[in-house]
């Protein structure tokens, strides 16, 4: 492993874990959010607590990153001497990959002897995540940050999404899904099978009558869809139903032996949206 002559970015929409992103090096730009009229970084309250007060009826408000927040993450680095790769949350989901460009135009007048580019991930959630975690690798055979910019904006495309909600609920509340939608789904227990499509948005591919059906589909359709290497990690991230996760987890495992699986909690900021109940699957596909 050649050292890397740059330093990789992201922000709290990867979901993925501080000990992951302090080992391998990553700086992580904090997305926020209000819950009860009190506004958090991405990362100050537990998850655990996060998803006691969504089902005690808390309904809390995501909020993008500002220009200002990510000048104040990469202006260290640059001041250090080290070039900028970084990895946005998708644009179709938030503005904040917008933010990085407005960042990134500033700051390069002010290091113009510094690389800064701005990858926009269209993933999200530990999709996002698995991203960063092929650049990280990439990264790490000492290629340049040209190279992997170009190697991410050609593999972002093959990050699949894939995941069921166990209530429509904050999916209604954040505009994903309509009011009926939500509303008959939930009278008849349908669960729906969405995925992040090339456009970085949230897209239903799929209806299930009930949370049993729906999880098995997630599992056929990464069958159906998946182009694994030896190697290639696959990732799921949960919403305060790790019993669920672990069971997901051990089938692909047997299913993969040759593919490790890590299990994530989903955050705050994306849990906001996609709520208590909510398994995700993220895997390289042949397309998303």
């Amino acid at each position: 492993m050649k050292e890397r002559k740059f330093k990789i970015v992201t922000d709290s929409g990867c979901d993925m874990s501080a000990e992951y992103l302090l080992a391998k090096g990553i700086v992580k730009v904090s997305l926020s959010f209000t819950l009860d009229g009190r506004t958090y970084e991405g990362e100050e309250m537990a998850t655990d607590e996060f998803y006691k007060a969504l089902k005690n009826g808390g309904m809390p408000v995501t909020h993008q990153a500002t220009p200002e927040k990510i000048k104040e993450a990469l202006q260290p680095i640059l001041e250090g001497g080290e070039d900028v790769l970084a990895l946005a949350f998708s644009s179709g989901l938030s503005g904040t990959a917008g933010s990085y460009h407005i960042a990134a135009k500033d700051l390069r007048v002010q290091f113009p002897e510094r690389e800064i580019i701005v990858v926009d991930s269209l993933c999200a959630s530990m999709g996002q995540g698995l991203l960063v975690d092929y650049a990280v690798r990439f990264a790490d055979e000492g290629k340049s940050i040209e190279e992997t910019a170009d190697y991410l904006e050609g593999l972002k495309g093959q990050i699949a999404h894939l995941f069921t909600v166990d209530n429509l609920y904050h999916l209604k509340r954040g505009g994903r899904v309509s009011g009926v939608t939500a509303l008959i789904g939930t009278i008849l227990k349908i669960k729906p099978v969405m995925h992040v499509d090339d456009n970085g948005k949230l897209v239903a591919v799929e209806k299930c009558m009930g949370r049993k059906k729906a999880l098995q589909r997630l599992i056929e359709r990464l069958e159906e869809t998946q182009a694994l290497a030896k190697g290639d990690p696959i990732f799921l991230s949960h919403g305060a139903c790790q019993e669920d996760a672990a069971k997901i987890a051990e089938i692909l495992r047997e299913k993969y032996p040759d593919n490790p699986v890590t299990v994530g909690e989903i955050g705050p900021v994306i849990g906001s949206h996609s709520g208590i109940g909510t398994l995700a699957i993220f895997y390289r596909a042949k397309k998303r």
